[in-house]
C-alpha cells in the first residue's frame, strides 16, 4: 500500500473485523471488533470491516446495515470496508468472486488443489465407514489418483502440500501445535461457485495486507489447514490473536442467546452509553493493571496490549455492566445528563427538580422508564393516598406521631420560600429528630407524609423539590 492509499497511516499494522450477515451483533462479535480496532487505533494502524457473506443460505436480509449500524453507535469507525472503499475494495465477499478463483487457479497449476470427483453421498459413506472402524475421518485418504479438469461444476478441493505437525505462536494464547491428525484436504470453492470461509477470509487477508488477525479461539483447531495453504501459496501468515470465550454468568459455558446474550443495538435501546460498552467489554478478557475500572475509549487505546488479554473465559455480569454505565453517566456534563433524563421522563413530568433524585437511583437511562411505570415518582405531581397507620413509626402511638408533624409544620414555617432549600429544612427538622428517643418517629411520618413511600428520596430533599407551600399542605393532611 502507498501512502496515499492508507491516508498516512501506519500500514505495518492492518486488522480487520469480517463478521457474516446471519443475524444480529453478538457481544462475543463486538469484543472481537473492539480488540482489532484497539490494536489498530493504538498503531496508528488500518482497521477493515469485511463483510463474509459467502454461506447465502444463512444470510439475513438488512444484517450487513445493522452491522454497520452497531459499529458508528459504538464509534468503531473503519477505515476500509462497505460504505468505505480503498485499495482492495470490494469489502464485501461476494463481491469478489474472481479474486478467488485467481487464487484458486494458481493452487491448481502447482498442483495444491483438485475438482472433488465424488458425490455428497458417497462422501457420507466413507465417513460413516470411519466411524464404524473408530477411526477420524478424513478425506485425504480417498484422494483421487488423477485428477480431472476443474470448470467450476465441481467443488475444488485443496491438497494438503505436507502431511506434518505445526507449531505457531499466538498472541494471546501463547505456542500452540497441532499433529498431522489436524490437516486435511477441504473445499474451497463450492460447486456454485461461492468459496468457503476457510479459503476466501486467507486470500482476503493475503489481499488486503492484514497484519494481526484477531478472532475467536473455536479457530484455533482450524489453524494447522490456514498454514498450509499459506505454505501452499508461498505467503507469510498474518500473527493470530485468539480472544477466549465470553461465559455465561454462571462460567460453566460460551455465553449465548440462551443466557441471554442480546443484539448489541438492545443495549442501546435500553439506555446503555456507547463508552460504557466499550469499556466493559474491553475488561472482558483484558486488563491493564492497576486497580482502576472506568477509562474512556482514548484511554483504553493507550494502554491496550494484545500480550495483557487474559487467556481464559471471562465472566457476563449484567450487575457489574450496570455498575460502569452509572459510572460513565457521572462522567458526562451536567447538561447533557439532564437532557437525557429529560428526553426519558413523559411530559407531564419533566421537571427538572426532579433530575437529582432519579440520578441517584438509576444505572442506565431505560430505568427512568421502569421508575415511571412503577409510580416511584408520582408523589412529585401529586399527593399521595395512604392509611393512617402507615404514618406511625413502630410501637409510636397516633397522637406521639401526630404532635411530631406539628412540631415540623411549625419549624418550617418559619423558613421563607427562598430559604426552603434541602440544608436549611434538614437543619430544622434534625433539631426536632435529634430531641426525641428515635429520629424515626419524626422523619418516617415526614417521609410518608410526602411520599406515600416505605422506600424513597430523604424527606428533606423531597420537600425541597415540592416547595413550601406543597410541603406544609401534605403535612397537614397527615394531621388531619
Amino acid at each position: 500500500m502507498s501512502e496515499k492509499d492508507t491516508g498516512k497511516k501506519n500500514a505495518s499494522v492492518v486488522t480487520r473485523f469480517a463478521p457474516s450477515p446471519t443475524g444480529f451483533m453478538h457481544v462475543g462479535g463486538v469484543r472481537t471488533a473492539l480488540f482489532a480496532w484497539l490494536w489498530a487505533r493504538k498503531n496508528n494502524g488500518i482497521f477493515i470491516l469485511r463483510i463474509e457473506d459467502t454461506d447465502k443460505e444463512r444470510e439475513v436480509e438488512g444484517s450487513i446495515e445493522h452491522i454497520i449500524e452497531s459499529l458508528k453507535w459504538l464509534g468503531l469507525d473503519f477505515d476500509y470496508g462497505p460504505e468505505k472503499d480503498g485499495p482492495n475494495a470490494p469489502y464485501i465477499q461476494s463481491e469478489r468472486l474472481e479474486i478467488y478463483k485467481k487464487y484458486a487457479q494458481t493452487l491448481i497449476e502447482k498442483g495444491f488443489a483438485y475438482a472433488d470427483p465424488y458425490t455428497g453421498d458417497e462422501v457420507e459413506k466413507f465417513r460413516k465407514a470411519a466411524e464404524e472402524n473408530k477411526k477420524p475421518f478424513l478425506y485425504r485418504e480417498h484422494r483421487p489418483k488423477t485428477f480431472e479438469v476443474w470448470d467450476g461444476a465441481k467443488p475444488l478441493r485443496f491438497k494438503t502440500p505436507e502431511i506434518k505437525s505445526y507449531k505457531w505462536n499466538d498472541l494471546v494464547q501463547g505456542d500452540l501445535s497441532a499433529g498431522p491428525e489436524a490437516l486435511d484436504d477441504f473445499i474451497l470453492i463450492k460447486s456454485d461457485g461461492f468459496p468457503t470461509y476457510n479459503f476466501a477470509h486467507i486470500v482476503d487477508d493475503i489481499e488486503m495486507q492484514v497484519t494481526h488477525v484477531v478472532r475467536g479461539q473455536e479457530f484455533i483447531s482450524s489453524t494447522p489447514k490456514y498454514l498450509s495453504v499459506y505454505e501452499a501459496l508461498g505467503v507469510t501468515p498474518p500473527l493470530y490473536a485468539s480472544m477466549p470465550h465470553i461465559m455465561a454468568t454462571g462460567g460453566n459455558k460460551k455465553l449465548s442467546k440462551r443466557d441471554g446474550a442480546k443484539d448489541i443495538l438492545d443495549y442501546k435501546k435500553e439506555g446503555y452509553l456507547a463508552e460504557t460498552m466499550i469499556n466493559y467489554l474491553a475488561f472482558l478478557g483484558f486488563n491493564p493493571g492497576g486497580e482502576r475500572e472506568i477509562f474512556t475509549p482514548e484511554e483504553l487505546i493507550k494502554v491496550f496490549e494484545l500480550n495483557r488479554i487474559q487467556r481464559s473465559g471471562a465472566k457476563w455480569n449484567d450487575e457489574k455492566l450496570d455498575w460502569f454505565n452509572k459510572e460513565h453517566i457521572k462522567l458526562l456534563p451536567k447538561e447533557e445528563i439532564e437532557k437525557n433524563i429529560l428526553e426519558w421522563l413523559p411530559p407531564e413530568m419533566k421537571n427538572p427538580k426532579i433530575i437529582p433524585v432519579i440520578l441517584e437511583r438509576i444505572s442506565k437511562w431505560s430505568d427512568i422508564t421502569n421508575m415511571v411505570g412503577a409510580g416511584e415518582l408520582d408523589f412529585f405531581f401529586k399527593a399521595p393516598e395512604y392509611a393512617k397507620e402507615k404514618l406511625i413509626y413502630k410501637n409510636s402511638s397516633l397522637e406521639k406521631i401526630t404532635g411530631n408533624l406539628k412540631s415540623a409544620i411549625k419549624a418550617l414555617e418559619s423558613l421563607s420560600e427562598n430559604n426552603f432549600t434541602v440544608e436549611n429544612i434538614k437543619t430544622e427538622l434534625m433539631k426536632i429528630a435529634d430531641s426525641l428517643d428515635n429520629r424515626g418517629e419524626l422523619l418516617h411520618p415526614v417521609r410518608f407524609a410526602l411520599s406515600g413511600l416505605d422506600k424513597s428520596p430523604d424527606p428533606f430533599v423531597i420537600a425541597s423539590i415540592l416547595g413550601k407551600n406543597e410541603t406544609l399542605s401534605r403535612l397537614q393532611k397527615a394531621i388531619t
